[in-house]
């Protein structure tokens, strides 16, 4: 097949004696759904000797986009994946492990995600097939767009992703040649440049397994040397492409737990006594002192902050006295001393080894054990009972300021505590001492005012022994149909809500079981109904919305309309009321003035701290201008699903160069060729 266009996607195989799961990972990608026209395969020989390369060439002559490179052994997978990408064409790159394969709709789903998204790299959900370890937090649900600081995208360094390829040629990466840890510098570069991640979750898309001779590179080069080189390349990554503070630190946290304190503990004392201390205990103790800030190690565990603690010290002896017992030192319980736990290892106060407290404080990782078993609404009354059971672990009956507390979701207002009544008495199952039972008033709650529209979410502040531990509130078991059953809708009370029309109360569970609180004013009587919003055709960065107020509006006149970030920024425009005595109006908002973010919109009322909700239209599409103050660079502005009390969000960004550019010359190629 000769091709008139460039492929969407070149799947890169490296193979190195990798019978007889090859088959099934070659033939995975050859039946994808995305067609064979879109797809080129660069299949890697490494210098077999079981077959591999014969095998390759066979599925070569069956498959036209298929070629074949057959080289000395490289000693890893770096290499053969190095020269596939020299060799790549395709819009997007994908590595493919020969041991593993593809579910049929997989490339499909994950370039369509990044078409739509304009993303520069996809995760699709793995699978583990034979109990091979996967990660499996990332994949809770779809994210169209994300980042590592607003996902758990970073605790997955493998490069078995989808990655578009001007990202990778723009940074120049290449993998580097370790046996071990290779690809973990490579996507953690990618993931820090990357205009946008997405995640592909409702699709088993990459089905990982260990081989049958058990000659996966990562159990056969695990040991320290292998994995050193790799280590340190990740470390020096972030630190050359992220500036020191609170977002290196959350990136840095997942390299110390994982690169620098697992290995130490684990691997470290296997090594004989020279090399652990000439070769490794060095290296180690340089990660320790460079790249771990007081950011950083407040934020490990107690274990960890342990061993960066004897490195910065230049205590080998009492790290190795540490790493050897580790597993026994795990088990050890906790001590409660002024409000906080500590871990009980042996160094704890102990003067000789004199060990800041602060290595061992355990308060915030502790575990808390808890369940909302009731949430009924109480008589005909705005009462919404909750109760439950909690427990800090290990550390007694609940104290009886265990508090719950109701916290707004997506707009700004003090938590509202609610007090709770303790040990009013076990539920089948639980220990005595850990019920509690919650009355919210909704008329009320709020300091004597009833409770604001929006959503709240509900959390648990439990104490016990002088420990406080706030934990969401949430019902993890479901019934025989798989379901959480809240109570039912009601109105709320009108009489305390002066100024506002009907409310209803519509309490729910989050997919997750966590339990919420939506007040929302009924539609029935609005202050102003919206007529129109769209684009304006002669300035494609402008919002027009229309609207016309109804009888209500006397009271509390429309003025503006509000466009707020999440962050708080704020721009307002006014509305422009007709001449004709029709009162109706126009607001004409430049979006291509607003900074980079997620704006919702909302107009606004003489009082400011009145605002009704902008609603989502359907049919509104996304709106592309070029940003003359940033050298002229295209941005975008696109309606997102419905922000708080149902109000359009707009998200604003950049749109990314090199992928617009693509897209462009695709679609003329395409024109031409059609």
């Amino acid at each position: 097949m000769s091709r008139t266009t460039p492929p969407r996607v070149s799947v890169i195989i490296p193979a190195y004696n990798a019978m007889p799961e090859l088959t099934r990972c070659v033939t995975s990608v050859m039946e994808q759904t995305l067609g064979p026209e879109e797809i080129e395969i660069i299949a890697v020989d490494d210098g077999s000797t079981d077959g591999t390369g014969p095998e390759l060439d066979r599925l070569a002559r069956t498959c036209s986009t298929m070629r074949v490179v057959h080289q000395p052994n490289s000693g890893g997978a770096g290499g053969p994946r190095n020269t596939g990408l020299d060799r790549a064409a395709g819009d997007f790159v994908f590595f493919l492990d020969s041991d593993d394969y593809l579910g049929p709709d997989a490339l499909r789903r994950m370039v369509a995600m990044a078409d739509e998204n304009g993303t520069d790299v996809v995760l699709g959900k793995m699978v583990s097939v034979g109990g091979r370890a996967v990660p499996t937090a990332v994949f809770s649900h779809n994210q169209p767009r994300t980042d590592v600081f607003s996902s758990a995208a970073y605790r997955t360094l493998g490069c078995w992703k989808l990655f578009r390829r001007s990202l990778i040629e723009r940074l120049n990466l290449r993998f580097p040649p370790y046996r071990n840890c290779e690809d973990k510098p490579f996507t953690a570069a990618a993931y820090l440049n990357a205009d946008g991640i997405s995640v592909v979750a409702d699709y088993d898309c990459y089905y990982s397994r260990n081989r049958q001779n058990g000659n996966n590179l990562t159990l056969t080069a695990a040991d320290l040397v292998h994995r050193m080189d790799g280590t340190r390349l990740c470390f020096e990554t972030v630190a050359r492409y992220l500036d020191p503070g609170p977002r290196q630190d959350r990136i840095m946290r997942r390299h110390v737990e994982w690169e620098l304190c697992g290995p130490l503990r684990a691997l470290l004392p296997r090594e004989s006594e020279q090399r652990a201390r000439e070769v490794f205990y060095p290296q180690f103790r340089h990660w320790a002192q460079t790249y771990v800030s007081e950011g950083v190690f407040q934020s490990i565990a107690p274990q960890d902050r342990l061993i960066v603690h004897l490195l910065r010290a230049d205590r080998y002896e009492d790290l190795m006295t540490v790493a050897r017992c580790a597993k026994e030192d795990a088990a050890r319980g906790h001590v409660v001393d002024k409000g906080r736990v500590y871990w009980s290892h042996p160094f704890f106060r102990d003067p000789v080894k004199a060990v800041p407290d602060a290595c061992f404080d355990a308060t915030s990782r502790i575990p808390v054990h808890h369940e909302l078993t009731e949430a009924a609404w109480t008589g005909d009354g705005d009462v919404l009972r909750l109760a439950g059971h909690a427990r800090i672990e290990s550390l007694g009956p609940l104290q009886s300021d265990t508090r719950l507390i109701l916290r707004p979701s997506g707009f700004r207002h003090p938590d509202i505590p609610v007090p709770t009544t303790v040990g009013t008495g076990p539920h089948p199952g639980q220990d005595a001492g850990t019920g509690f039972t919650a009355d919210v008033d909704l008329d009320t709650v709020d300091s004597g005012a009833p409770l604001g529209s929006g959503r709240w979410d509900l959390y648990l502040d439990v104490r016990a022994q002088g420990v406080s531990r706030t934990v969401r509130l949430r019902r993890p078991r479901t019934d025989a149909n798989g379901e959480r059953h809240a109570p039912p809708r009601r109105e709320l009370a009108s009489g305390l809500r002066s100024g506002h029309g009907p409310t209803t109360a519509r309490p729910f569970f989050t997919p997750h079981g966590d339990f919420s609180l939506d007040i929302r004013e009924a539609e029935a009587d609005p202050v102003c109904r919206v007529t129109g919003i769209a684009w304006d055709t002669s300035a494609p960065a402008t919002l027009v919305v229309s609207g016309r107020p109804t009888g209500d509006a006397a009271v509390r006149p429309l003025t503006a309309l509000r466009a707020e970030e999440d962050s708080g920024a704020v721009r307002e425009v006014p509305l422009l009321y007709a001449r004709d005595g029709s009162r109706a109006f126009t607001a004409m908002l430049p979006v291509g003035n607003l900074p980079a973010g997620r704006w919702t919109l909302t107009l606004r009322t003489d009082d400011p701290a009145s605002r009704i909700p902008v609603p989502p239209v359907r049919g509104l599409s996304g709106t592309r201008w070029f940003r003359w103050s940033r050298l002229g660079r295209p941005y975008y502005a696109k309606p997102l699903p419905c922000g708080p009390r149902g109000a359009l969000v707009l998200r604003v960004a950049p749109v990314g160069l090199t992928a617009a550019a693509l897209r462009r010359l695709r679609g003329i190629s395409r024109w031409t060729t059609g």
